[in-house]
């Protein structure tokens, strides 16, 4: 075994690095933004429409089925204060991030506290929040994308953008 095939297993492991010269069609993706005094920091795979029908029966994301949103590993968010998500009390610490989407409905957005899972074994069991969230229509956007759209005082908007699909989270920190 070479010498650097440990480090080099480890960054591929966190999508940091190609894999024998191959680049994950779904790349690694973060951010993050302070609210007040608290720092909220997402991460995730983002995964690429590339001409396919993204919702439903025809799409890559079926409706009424639970989803992470982004790629290969659950998508996680990370609170380093307590925090009040679309109206219900989070305590600081990581979550993964969950959806089940909905054609005409609100989707239920899931926060589960085992984060560090695949993105195909969703943790019964777990679950801190669950609330529905009303869906937007907006532009395309061929890479799955999170990103703050609003920002004010104590009070943000993380929004998830892909295709013309846009899931806003409103977020209040408490201090």
């Amino acid at each position: 075994m070479p010498r650097n095939a440990p480090l080099v297993l480890l960054l591929a492991t966190l999508g940091a690095a190609p894999v024998n010269g191959q680049v994950r069609p779904s790349q690694h993706g973060a951010v993050s933004q302070t609210v007040a005094s608290t720092v909220v920091a997402l991460e995730y795979d983002r995964p690429v429409a590339r001409g396919r029908a993204l919702w439903g029966d025809e799409g890559l994301i079926d409706y009424e089925a639970l989803w992470t949103p982004g790629a290969n590993r659950a998508t996680w968010i990370d609170f380093s204060e307590d925090v009040t998500v679309e109206g219900h009390a989070v305590p600081a610490g990581r979550y993964g991030v969950w959806t089940i989407p909905r054609e005409e409905e609100a989707w239920d957005v899931i926060l589960v506290s085992e984060w560090d899972t695949h993105h195909t074994y969703f943790p019964f069991g777990t679950e801190v929040v669950r609330t529905p969230v009303a869906t937007v229509e907006g532009g395309h956007m061929e890479t799955l994308v999170w990103y703050f759209p609003e920002v004010e005082g104590h009070e943000a908007t993380l929004v998830m953008h892909w295709g013309s699909k846009l899931l806003p989270l409103r977020i209040l920190a408490s201090r």
